[in-house]
Parts: C-alpha cells; sequence; structure tokens
C-alpha cells in the first residue's frame, strides 16, 4: 500500500533547483552529474546551506581522496576507505549511506557482493585480516570511542598500520556519522542508480577475429 502521509509528498527540506545555487557550489553539481551520470541525493540536499555545504565537502575530499587530501601517505585505498563508511553507516542505520557508500565499496574494491556482506556482518565477509583489524577500530569508534585505549592501537599496528591511518579511520567514522546522522534525519533517499552500480560485472569487450 502506498505511503500517502503528508511527508512522503512533500520533504521537510526540499532541496534547492540547481538553478538556484551559488555558482561554486553549481559547477561542482555539474562536474558530478558529468562523471557519474546523475546528482547523488546529498550534493543538493546540503546545498540548502552554502556555508556549511563548501565546508562539509572540504572535509569528505580531505579525507576520502588519498591523493590529495590531508594524509596523502597514509594506507588506506579508496576502497577501504569506503569500506569504512558502509560498516559505521550500517551501525547507524543510515540508508542513504550504505547505499551510496556500498555502490563505491563494490566499484573500488571490484567485489559485487562485498558491500552487503560488510553492511550486515564485516566479520564474515570476504575481506582480508588486515581489513577486519581496520573496520573492527571503526566500529569501536563508531560505537564505544570513549572505550579506545592502546591495546585498540595494537592491534591496528599488528597490521601495518600507523598512527596516522588510526587518525584517518577515526576521522571517517566521526565524519560519516555526522553524514548518517544529517542524511536520516531529513530523510534522504538514496538515488535509485546506486542500488545496481558495481553488482554486475561489465562485459569484455568482443574482439574482432581478424585482430586476434
Amino acid at each position: 500500500m502506498p505511503d500517502t502521509s503528508p511527508h512522503a509528498a512533500i520533504p521537510r527540506f526540499p532541496a534547492p533547483a540547481l538553478t538556484d545555487l551559488p555558482e561554486d557550489i553549481r559547477a561542482k553539481v555539474l562536474e558530478v552529474q558529468e562523471k557519474a551520470g546523475f546528482i547523488p541525493n546529498v550534493f543538493l540536499a546540503f546545498a540548502r546551506r552554502p556555508a556549511e555545504w563548501r565546508a562539509f565537502f572540504a572535509y569528505h575530499d580531505a579525507l576520502m581522496l588519498p591523493e590529495t587530501g590531508s594524509n596523502p601517505g597514509g594506507s588506506l585505498t579508496k576502497g577501504e576507505r569506503e569500506m569504512i563508511v558502509t560498516a559505521t553507516s550500517a551501525a547507524n542505520q543510515c540508508l542513504y549511506c550504505v547505499v551510496a557508500h556500498g555502490a563505491l565499496l563494490r566499484i573500488y574494491e571490484k567485489k559485487p557482493l562485498i558491500a552487503d556482506q560488510v553492511a550486515v556482518n564485516y566479520r564474515k565477509a570476504d575481506i582480508s585480516p588486515r581489513q577486519r583489524a581496520m573496520l573492527d577500530f571503526a566500529m569501536k569508534v563508531c560505537l564505544q570511542s570513549h572505550e579506545i585505549e592502546d591495546v585498540d592501537f595494537q592491534a591496528l599496528y599488528a597490521h601495518g598500520f600507523d598512527d596516522e591511518d588510526a587518525w584517518d579511520i577515526a576521522a571517517i567514522t566521526a565524519f560519516f556519522g555526522l553524514s548518517n546522522r544529517m542524511a536520516s534525519f531529513s530523510g534522504m533517499q538514496p538515488n535509485t542508480e546506486f542500488y545496481l552500480m558495481g553488482r554486475v560485472p561489465k562485459a569484455p569487450k568482443a574482439v574482432h577475429p581478424l585482430l586476434i
């Protein structure tokens, strides 16, 4: 039965129109649209407050783009960063972030099943012992940050992580804790495009017999 409640038809916080955005934000949104083929809903939803949009995405990029971020020498890959987001967003029950970042996780790791596994129970997922240790630390930051102690850092060191990596894991977890809560309280929904991304491997291009 369809949802006929008032909030189903009219969002509590309607996203601004693309044409109403400040020029710098509109340019960034159009750049994302060109690369992805659609505009992820978070880009428009957060743009209702331009100053917060700029701060949010500046911090996002510093954490999630290792080649240009705050710790360019860190050992976390893009896939591992998305793994942290997917696991901790699931713990925070954020539909938008699990679906959106799960899609990126599948793409970066080239594993169609990994996002579902990590979101439901990362301890049973097809990931390495190193990645499991990373997620153990992230989940403790997510759910029990006040209990983090030396033994938690030692568990990371045993898998080759250093203190800067620990900072990255904690900062990504904390940043997306904010994102999870904003997405959930505002009723932000994942774009339908995210659900299928990275699930079906692309078919190899056919090779003309004369070229073999």
